[in-house]
């Protein structure tokens, strides 16, 4: 098949293209930049050039491609509901230039859209429309899609991690360097799932290839994470001490990462592995941390 990849030269979307291409597919990569163009030709690909914000872009890539995989993502999480609102758009142009066809869409969302609120791991086979999360605008667009008729799979992605980018824990480092303590909120038993990025990037080819139509796939290597050993890996990477605190010393403390700080988010990856077959293989979330070179700065933290 040819694949609209949009995200192509991403962090995910880097290591799809690969994998897209060694199981027989051709791929078509969004990218903004003359430099995303070399990469992804480089790779074997070619370069469709737009952007999220050109809609009449993202609109052409799909109707030249016989499925599309959606990762492109802002990820500005100091804007992080506009961000999804942005996703939104992007998701109903994607679709609209596949009504009345058979080719699938896969989108992609968080983990935490399936956490019916019982304090059980989230599944695949929730969907929780009032979740506070804002992300809970990319599922509503796709089910939108679906109820027209269109083929659209979900991706619901943990921390997703390597030794230089870990999800959410990108910026809690950067906020830990920035402020001098690595901190989490009361005890620090809230967990979050994880998995390797190179396991993720398989687990959108067996969506594309075995998934079904309508059907949630969560990428979780690892069920959950305690926030609490989260923060002693990452003060002993950047040698600052390690606290515990209230939550309402959370907000002044994190800025807009206190909305994530305490949330448990579990997930469970058991009804995906069983029916795709995946078999997540790369690093646990903790070994990519212990061995990040806590030397390099990270960006500024975002507030």
């Amino acid at each position: 098949m040819r694949v609209f990849l949009t995200g192509a030269t991403g962090f995910i979307g880097a290591r799809i293209v690969p994998e897209l291409l060694a199981a027989g597919h051709h791929v078509l990569g969004l990218t903004r930049s003359d430099a995303g163009a070399q990469a992804l030709e480089a790779a074997g690909a070619q370069a469709h050039r737009g952007a999220l914000e050109d809609l009449d872009s993202l609109r052409a890539g799909a109707a030249a491609a016989d499925a599309v995989i959606h990762t492109a993502f802002d990820h500005d999480f100091a804007h992080f509901a506009a961000n999804c609102e942005k996703d939104r758009r992007a998701i109903a142009a994607l679709g609209s230039a596949l009504k009345g066809t058979d080719r699938p869409l896969i989108i992609t969302s968080g983990t935490g859209m399936g956490d019916a609120g019982h304090g059980q791991p989230a599944t695949e086979d929730v969907f929780n429309a009032n979740h506070p999360n804002p992300r809970v605008a990319s599922e509503l667009a796709g089910h939108a899609l679906l109820e027209d008729g269109i083929d659209v799979r979900v991706v619901r992605l943990p921390q997703v991690h390597d030794t230089v980018k870990q999800g959410l824990i990108t910026p809690f480092i950067a906020i830990s360097r920035e402020k001098g303590v690595a901190a989490y909120v009361g005890d620090g038993a809230n967990c979050w799932p994880a998995a390797h990025v190179l396991d993720v990037a398989k687990l959108y080819v067996l969506v594309l290839d075995k998934g079904s139509r309508g059907a949630r796939y969560h990428a979780v290597a690892e069920e959950g994470i305690p926030a609490r050993d989260i923060a002693q890996c990452v003060g002993a990477g950047l040698g600052v001490p390690v606290v515990s605190l209230s939550g309402g010393d959370a907000a002044p403390h994190f800025g807009w990462f206190a909305m994530f700080a305490g949330m448990d988010l579990r997930a469970s990856g058991v009804w995906t592995r069983r029916q795709l077959g995946w078999e997540p293989t790369g690093p646990s979330l903790m070994a990519d941390l212990q061995h990040m070179d806590y030397s390099v700065g990270a960006a500024p933290a975002r507030r």
